[in-house]
């Protein structure tokens, strides 16, 4: 009985079929893990990017002393934020702002606004444009929810599986006004 036992497990040993799909099971949880994650980062990314550039396109407002001049104020900016970001950011709560005025450049601050909960605190945000010559700071803040949180956890820097989003401009308003 040993012999033939002995030649089964030779047999079993030898055979090919299913070999494959045994190699996908054993690699299928890592790589799916890389690709969405790799996903995850580049949405985040462009993101970022179409973040970046709705703050830079109204900031323009406040250099030029146009929101300033024109009476406009924290509704005005937002509706500015929200035309340039192409309809792929929620303009709603997720969507906050700080517009700070300093004397000078290296006063300015660069504090994160996340709390130890992971929530954002913008109990210290402000909308001050400034006047003419006068350097300000524009900050933007997105709440975006991940896409795959439980596999993009380690991406979250906020409760809940959110990540913040943050793009800052900083500059001195132009001398308008007639000053």
């Amino acid at each position: 009985m040993a012999p033939r036992a002995m030649d089964r497990l030779k047999l079993w040993s030898r055979d090919q079929r299913g070999i494959a799909a045994v190699e996908f099971a054993l690699i299928a949880a890592p790589f799916f893990f890389l690709i969405f994650g790799l996903l995850e980062i580049c949405v985040i990314f462009i993101m970022s990017a179409v973040l970046e550039h709705g703050i830079n396109e109204a900031a323009r407002g406040i250099r030029t002393g146009q929101m300033q001049e024109g009476g406009f104020g924290e509704v005005a900016f937002k509706n500015a934020v929200c035309s340039e970001l192409f309809d792929l950011l929620d303009c709603g709560d997720k969507l906050r702002f700080d517009v700070k005025t300093f004397s000078d450049f290296s006063s300015t601050e660069a504090v994160t606004p996340i709390d130890e909960d992971g929530e954002l605190d913008d109990s210290e945000f402000d909308f001050d444009p400034g006047n003419a010559n006068d350097i300000v700071v524009v900050r933007v803040f997105y709440e975006w929810d991940l896409i795959t949180p439980i596999l993009s956890a380690p991406l979250a820097n906020m409760s809940n599986g959110r990540r913040l989003l943050q793009s800052t401009v900083a500059f001195r308003n132009e001398p308008f006004g007639g000053s």
